[in-house]
């Protein structure tokens, strides 16, 4: 919910409500709103707890941390990245183009998001892989909103990442990824005043399915 704003910007939590729109008791609500909390997907103060803001120097954070994090993890990926991974990413990339044409943007987001879940995997380190999930969850609603228009331009760049690692050009790699990232970082503020135009009109994104990412190679 928080991810996908059903709690709409700037609300106020109530418990009482939630515990019953939710059907469970408050004190298993309680521990996951302190959860969210220290994951920065809700925010206290000394008035309660409410929904995340849409602030652009917030998300800009989170990109310019992405855009940190990634760099690192395509350099690493260059050094350990196995045949066979790089092989199953490639026809990963192949199932994103095949479907891209029909698919919702929801499913786009995931798809993407995929896509660099398992760039993180070639690594190896599963510490990596949980920061970058952090982030995904973070600003998935800005994918969200980002992704309409980006088919073609989002896929043609993943080819461009994934061939600097199977060449094992780590210079190369970080170079694109880094186009990559910061392509809409300029753009944050138009994101967000159309996502939340698109939020008054009553549209928002499904959750992010973390799960799905995880623990597979196949699409």
């Amino acid at each position: 919910m928080a991810i996908s704003y059903q709690l709409a910007p700037g609300t106020r939590l109530n418990e009482v409500e939630l515990a019953r729109d939710l059907d469970v008791s408050r004190t298993p609500l309680r521990e996951a709103i302190n959860r969210l909390v220290s994951e920065g997907l809700l925010v206290a103060d000394g008035r309660g707890v409410f929904a995340r803001g849409l602030d652009p120097a917030e998300v800009r954070d989170l990109y310019e941390a992405r855009l940190g994090l990634e760099t690192f993890i395509v350099t690493l990926a260059c050094e350990r990245a196995e045949a066979g991974a790089l092989d199953r990413l490639d026809a990963y990339l192949d199932h994103s183009v095949s479907v891209q044409a029909t698919s919702a943007i929801e499913e786009l987001v995931r798809l993407d998001e995929g896509f660099h879940t398992r760039l993180a995997a070639l690594t190896g380190n599963a510490e990596l892989q949980r920061m970058l999930e952090s982030i995904h969850a973070r600003i998935h609603f800005f994918r969200w909103v980002d992704m309409r228009g980006r088919r073609d331009d989002t896929q043609a760049e993943h080819r461009r990442i994934l061939a600097a690692i199977r060449a094992g050009d780590a210079q190369h790699a970080c170079t694109t990824t880094r186009a990559h990232i910061n392509r809409r970082m300029d753009q944050i503020v138009e994101v967000i005043r159309e996502g939340v135009a698109r939020l008054h009109l009553g549209e928002s994104p499904q959750p992010v399915d973390l799960a799905s990412h995880q623990g597979s190679e196949t699409p």
